[in-house]
């Protein structure tokens, strides 16, 4: 996937978020640098070749000291180009040092900018807010949102209105159950206009439930650190194994019909995710493609005929269990359900984990171990891939029996 050429912007912009610098410089100093040099090189190379704006969605710092801000500042300073706005806003991690106000006057300092912003780019209104309190929102930030709000729908009606904070909004895009707010909620509802971005939760971009559409448009912003996911069925829990190779950005174009597409991007693999979300008429909620309907759906993985799962590695009392992945039509398989089972086809163990959808390279192969089953037990696997969308494979993958 690439940028639409049949599209013809007249905006386009990146954001990011939970980029969480240290005082020390580390790999998010690197992945922030190429997030910028990238977004600037894959415009350049377009017939609209600009960046107009840069969004930081909050959590930029691991804990908002003078270094680490300094630190972040320098690296906009160094990649930023004439042309190009940026917007930077606070959340909990930068409160972390000294608490929120020291935090507010730190950031006014070095970075010589508002917290809380309303600016219009090439037509469109950008109204970035920071939040309060950690992760919230209190009577006064919810004044000011509604306020520029009201003032951004006045001036276009039915033009989108790009509005960023840094939790989700509760019950939206994927990693709002667990990291989502809900103090904004019924003031966006008025505004279906509105495409907002929100971080936070570090769950993955290319995630097809990272977009949301409801009473407005919902996009999660990824991480530049470490992946964390919403489901709390995995045998590791909601950090996966290797959490750290986590690096993506979204970046949005908007044309002269006020038609925006938006692009997921894989920073650490060089290459845009193969999913485009379109959105034609954003204040209208019944052009919304991305709705709750898509959980409506009979459609689910399935393992190609040569797939296999085996048992290996066969200890005293436990074993591993490898196996292909499944394959899909909606971009990834999202996990796989493993139960294992004894000769009498009883359940005796039954573990999920996750595809690995949100690493650059998917391996070919996943595996899963187990201990503590019984000696001279006979044992089976079977494996169920599962879709984003709660459906499964209707045929498992079905190990050989082996007798520990």
């Amino acid at each position: 996937m690439a940028f639409d050429k049949n599209f013809k912007p007249v905006l386009r912009f990146l954001v990011v978020s939970d980029v969480h610098y240290a005082d020390e410089r580390s790999v998010e100093y690197e992945r922030m640098e190429k997030a910028l040099r990238t977004a600037y090189e894959l415009s350049e190379k377009e017939e609209y070749s600009k960046l107009d704006a840069v969004y930081v969605v909050g959590d930029f710092t691991k804990r908002g000291s003078e270094a680490q801000m300094r630190a972040f500042k320098k690296t906009l300073d160094e990649n930023i180009k004439e042309g190009t706005e940026v917007t930077v806003s606070l959340a909990s991690h930068e409160y972390m040092t000294d608490g929120e106000e020291a935090a507010l006057k730190r950031f006014a300092e070095i970075f010589e900018s508002e917290h809380d912003t309303h600016k219009v780019i090439n037509g469109y209104h950008f109204i970035s807010v920071t939040s309060t309190n950690g992760c919230h929102f209190d009577d006064a930030k919810q004044a000011w949102a509604a306020a520029e709000l009201k003032k951004a729908a006045k001036d276009a009606p039915k033009k989108p209105i790009f509005f960023f904070q840094h939790p989700h909004i509760m019950g939206t895009v994927y990693g709002s159950a667990n990291w989502g707010e809900d103090e904004l909620t019924a003031i966006l509802m008025n505004y279906p206009q509105v495409i907002n971005f929100s971080g936070h939760s570090h769950a993955p971009i290319n995630d097809p439930r990272s977009i949301h559409q409801k009473h407005f448009t919902c996009l999660g912003t990824g991480t530049l650190s470490y992946f964390e996911l919403d489901e709390f069925d995995k045998v590791y829990g909601t950090i996966p194994p290797n959490e750290e190779n986590a690096a993506q950005m979204t970046i949005v174009e908007a044309d002269a019909d006020m038609r925006v597409r938006i692009y997921p991007y894989d920073v650490l693999g060089g290459k845009f995710y193969p999913m485009t979300w379109e959105i034609d008429s954003a204040w209208d909620p019944n052009s919304f493609l991305y709705t709750d309907a898509r959980y409506k759906t009979d459609a689910a993985p399935w393992f190609e005929e040569n797939a296999k799962a085996e048992i290996i590695n066969v200890k005293e009392n436990g074993f591993t269990v490898e196996f292909d992945q499944a394959v899909t039509d909606d971009y990834y398989v999202n996990d796989y359900n493993i139960y294992i089972k004894t000769d009498e086809g009883v359940i005796v163990r039954n573990s999920t984990v996750w595809s690995e959808f949100y690493f650059s390279e998917m391996p070919d192969k996943l595996s899963v171990s187990f201990e503590n089953l019984d000696k001279n037990e006979t044992y089976y696997a079977e494996v169920y891939a599962g879709s984003f969308w709660k459906t499964r494979s209707k045929t498992p993958l079905v190990s050989k029996k082996i007798m520990l």
